[in-house]
């Protein structure tokens, strides 16, 4: 037995010993009332249960909830469809994470002017010559070269994008980067992209 296993059981011990004498304590000050303290002593007993099983299943739940991104044996990664039925990856572009949502009408990785600061970008320095036509009209982009974009265990480096000068909620994940995948699959709740 270890001396991290000796300190937890000696201090769950402690921890019982604590909650027994004040679970006794209660008890000799309230004698003449034990249907009360009986009535009390379930209700926080099923508090207790009921905390403990939402802490066991809190993976399960937060999993329901908001499905986060996979690498599955092999290298698939499994991008599920989240609440606004949109799929989003999560990468790390510069050494930063930055979430894109996935968008197969978008020709390029289109990073959003916010997103591109938080990268490392000087985006008050860039060049906006370029146009994109949008659901909300024409916009500029800038070109600029990313140092590195990590998805799953693949980085790659010297990687093209364009920064939006218009307004965006987010960046967007274009052609350009998905066409590094032999497979793209899209089922009723997952997209899973293979190498």
């Amino acid at each position: 037995m270890g001396v991290m296993e000796t300190d937890r059981i000696m201090q769950i011990t402690y921890l019982t010993l604590l909650g027994g004498a004040i679970a006794v304590s209660y008890i000799v000050s309230q004698r003449g009332q034990m249907g009360k303290v009986a009535q009390q002593a379930s209700i926080w007993g099923l508090i207790f249960v009921g905390v403990i099983a939402a802490a066991g299943m809190w993976g399960d739940i937060r999993q329901s909830i908001t499905p986060q991104q996979s690498v599955m044996t092999g290298g698939d990664i499994v991008l599920p469809r989240q609440a606004d039925g949109h799929f989003y990856a999560r990468l790390d572009v510069n050494g930063q994470p930055v979430t894109f949502m996935v968008d197969t009408g978008a020709s390029q990785i289109v990073l959003s002017a916010a997103d591109a600061a938080r990268v490392g970008i000087d985006t008050g320095a860039l060049r906006y010559l370029g146009q994109a036509s949008t659901a909300n009209g024409v916009v500029r982009t800038a070109l600029v070269t990313l140092d590195s974009v990590t998805l799953g265990d693949v980085t790659q480096a010297d990687v093209r994008a364009v920064v939006n000068q218009g307004a965006m909620d987010g960046s967007l994940l274009g052609m350009t980067y998905l066409r590094n995948f032999s497979n793209i699959q899209m089922t009723a709740d997952d997209l899973i992209l293979t190498r």
